[in-house]
């Protein structure tokens, strides 16, 4: 990604420690362009951000996805309890187990449901994974098309194949790159500017249809996208109507209910600025985010207080 711009500062004490490079880019309501900064026609890997689409393959492949189970297909859960349950129920509804994810087996995200299972002597387990969820709908969604399970990992199923073709529907481009995601799923690469098209189309498509039927589910169950103090299920409460789905290696993708859709990628691969320059950038777009203040500024602390800030920069 060539010409990478300053997004984000750390700054301790008053003085600047860290400085946070990459590209943003906001779509007015119009599907137009109105912030961009740094190479935003560049090819990125949506990583978990692109689980939305994900979701959208499945309900296309005809799994009876809706509501929590909806919102957690297109999630990225903290592997609490309550996940793993809706998990297990998925599961069981297309006559499966844990044993048919193939997630790789992790520790849950969330602290103390991880320490609860540490001290019960428990171990690592591929439904605390944090794409559990989706993988759960994938397999419901094979089962349902009458597909088969083992491969359902392999980019060329029927599954995948379906979650390709929304990518590239949505994004208005051709999959730039074809990868293997964190979790074993393929993943597929499209520009910054693609991947903000593609989550405003989710929001603003007609409702009833699948991919509003996606963000409907995102919305209207966050806890399920992300858990227990997680960024995207904060910040999608205190914007109601707005759907947040971050990824790893520094992408997050936010589009308001009016349509305004912000997309971020950080270089170093660093999620902690990736809120505060989404929220800048919508600002600077036109986009009402005044109830997400507090979200705008990460607090930098030393000897256990706040001595600083990560805030994104006045140019955005």
């Amino acid at each position: 990604m060539p010409d990478l711009v300053p997004l984000a500062e750390v700054v301790r004490s008053g003085f600047v420690e860290s400085v946070h490079h990459g590209a943003a880019v906001v779509l007015a309501p119009g599907g137009h362009v109105a912030v961009a900064r740094g190479p935003v026609d560049a090819p990125v890997l949506p990583r978990s951000s692109a689980k939305p689409f994900q979701a959208l393959g499945c309900l296309l492949s005809g799994a009876a996805l809706h509501g929590p189970r909806l919102a957690i297909a297109a999630g990225s859960h903290t592997g609490e309890d309550f996940h793993v349950r809706l998990a297990a129920v998925m599961l069981a509804e297309a006559g499966l187990g844990f044993d048919a994810l193939g997630c790789p087996a992790d520790w849950p995200e969330d602290e103390a449901t991880r320490h609860a299972l540490i001290r019960g002597g428990r171990t690592p387990s591929r439904e605390r994974m944090n794409c559990s969820g989706k993988h759960a709908a994938m397999l419901a969604a094979s089962v349902a098309a009458g597909e088969p399970v083992g491969s359902y990992l392999d980019p060329g199923h029927p599954v995948q194949v379906r979650i390709r073709q929304a990518v590239e529907e949505l994004s208005g481009e051709k999959a730039a790159h074809v990868a293997v995601d964190g979790c074993g799923a393929p993943l597929f690469a499209v520009t910054l500017t693609g991947l903000a098209r593609a989550v405003q189309g989710l929001v603003l498509a007609e409702p009833g249809s699948p991919p509003r039927r996606v963000a409907d589910a995102m919305r209207a169950h966050p806890e399920y996208v992300g858990g227990t103090g997680h960024v995207n299920t904060t910040l999608m409460r205190a914007l109601p109507g707005a759907v947040a789905k971050g990824g790893a290696e520094g992408v997050l993708v936010v589009a308001l209910g009016t349509g305004h859709t912000a997309a971020v990628k950080v270089i170093d691969g660093s999620p902690r600025a990736t809120t505060a320059i989404a929220l800048a950038a919508l600002a600077a777009a036109g986009g009402d985010v005044a109830a997400a203040a507090e979200y705008a500024r990460v607090p930098v602390l030393g000897g256990g207080v706040p001595v600083g800030e990560i805030h994104a920069l006045g140019e955005i």
